[in-house]
């Protein structure tokens, strides 16, 4: 499966045309005053800058702007709804990138901090850190096109249940009063409701890890609204066979070795990640998967899995494997638009810097794709022959889809 190419490979004189068009699509209709729009065009081109840091005072400069003021109040004061900016955005993602096989990724993200007056900080675990830290989280929609396109195209930040006990706190943050407490899955259906109901946007598929996969609120959600999904789920998730409650592990454990076969769930720096697969069919439209490492038979992952019609092992392996993507877009929109650069403490002023930063990664994913046109997703490679090399099993290095060369964008969207 071929990879776009990087936006450096792309005629440079297409860019501020291309720029031009989405700004005015996406950004322009949500902004009633000159001086603000403006202002969210130089924010934008910042971010897709060669800039190191891209916090208020970064941005300013690069804007030529002697004080931050200008961009402080873009995110905490000016006239504009960073929501509507979200559903313009996903409508796009839908014309540029759609594909009725389409993937909608789930995942969670950590920005770490210092202090406690930020939106939803506190101490709690973020695997970005790989520990519990003091933090905030936020879980995010990606959407994955089968010719290997992904972006976010949504985004909920986290606020622990603890802060809902202190009023005082949630109005210093500028936390909503009709903010109520909600978990992770929840946060992750608001999001899913809304691609599902957006007509713009198409997707074949849902998957998410096993903190929401382990949410069977979540998994009858998405059934009743027929949402096909691969969800991860952890080795103690119980299904019943022949009237007989089991473990995933177990169930897998009974299985003869002809059960097994290998297969390819998409390409890593190190060409395809092959693994073993299985699956147990759980009834007509369900089954349970697993993936089995091929250097350490004791490693495996699980999966329910659930569809409206009869599907083959290769699709379910296909999405499994697609669930990576997400970590590509969180790897990406950090080292490249500054998703975490951000020094805001107010929950409207984060909400707008992560959507205009999911803009400017959105902005470098359409370059790199090229222009919209039709496209099928290939299945999963199968078994490589006797040179094939099972390196790519285990996922190493992210790739950063959209990277700009050095020195690229001034603040008037041309290239040097």
């Amino acid at each position: 499966m071929a990879v776009a190419a990087t936006v450096a490979e792309i005629d440079p004189r297409v860019w501020a045309d291309e720029f031009d068009d989405l700004f005015a699509q996406v950004i322009a209709p949500f902004f009633g005053r000159r001086e603000p729009r403006l202002r969210a065009r130089g924010y934008l081109l910042g971010l897709m800058s060669a800039l190191e840091r891209k916090n208020g005072w970064s941005l300013a400069e690069f804007a030529g702007d002697a004080t931050p003021d200008g961009m402080q109040r873009l995110l905490n004061h000016a006239r504009w709804e960073a929501d509507a900016v979200r559903d313009a955005l996903r409508a796009q993602v839908g014309e540029r990138l759609g594909s009725l096989d389409g993937v909608l990724v789930v995942d969670d993200t950590g920005f770490e901090k210092k202090g406690r007056r930020s939106a939803g900080v506190q101490r709690q675990y973020t695997g970005t850190a790989g520990k519990i830290t003091n933090c905030q989280v936020a879980v995010f929609a990606s959407y994955l096109h089968p010719g290997l396109q992904r972006v976010l195209i949504d985004r909920e930040l986290y606020v622990p249940a603890s802060w809902f006990t202190e009023p005082g706190r949630l109005a210093e943050a500028g936390i909503p009063e009709h903010a109520e407490f909600a978990t992770k899955p929840e946060l992750a259906w608001r999001m899913i409701e809304r691609a599902a109901d957006d007509p713009l946007l198409s997707f074949a598929w849902l998957t998410a890890d096993e903190g929401y996969g382990d949410n069977p609120q979540l998994r009858e959600l998405c059934r009743s609204r027929g949402l096909n999904h691969v969800f991860a789920v952890s080795c103690d998730h119980v299904i019943v066979q022949a009237g007989r409650k089991m473990r995933a592990d177990k169930a897998f454990a009974a299985l003869e070795e002809q059960a097994w076969q290998r297969y390819s769930c998409g390409e890593g720096a190190k060409g395809h990640r092959y693994y073993d697969w299985a699956w147990i069919p759980l009834g007509p439209d369900a089954w349970l998967l697993a993936r089995r490492s091929i250097t350490d038979p004791g490693e495996l992952a699980f999966y329910t899995c659930w569809a409206t019609r009869p599907v083959a092992l290769p699709e379910l392996v296909r999405v499994a494997g697609s669930r990576w993507s997400v970590e590509e877009c969180f790897q990406a929109t950090k080292n490249e638009v500054g998703l975490d650069h951000y020094q805001v403490r107010k929950y409207l002023a984060w909400y707008r810097h992560v959507t205009l930063a999911m803009v400017a990664h959105a902005h470098l994913a359409f370059l790199a794709a090229g222009p919209p046109g039709p496209s099928s997703p290939p299945g999963p490679p199968g078994p490589p022959g006797p040179s094939g090399s099972h390196q790519g099993e285990a996922f190493s290095g992210l790739a950063t889809q959209g990277a700009l060369s050095s020195g690229t964008i001034t603040a008037q969207g041309h290239e040097q």
